[in-house]
């Protein structure tokens, strides 16, 4: 998710649910990263990355923060 300068502000999860934990799905961490950004505040410090497929970038123009 990008603020509105179009920098980078999350790139984490949606929630603790995974694909057979019975953990329901709330997207509280998106939720609460898109609040943050609205009221212009810091984003959490810790952020869990996403599951599932990644994007595929070419060469050379993958972003500093893809590793």
């Amino acid at each position: 998710m990008f603020d509105q300068a179009k920098t980078l502000a999350y790139r984490g999860q949606l929630d603790d649910s995974r694909p057979g934990n019975d953990v329901p799905v709330t997207g509280q961490d998106l939720r609460a990263a898109l609040n943050a950004v609205l009221a212009a505040e810091a984003m959490p410090g810790h952020q869990k990355p996403s599951i599932g497929c990644n994007i595929k970038w070419a060469p050379g123009n993958e972003p500093d923060y893809f590793g």
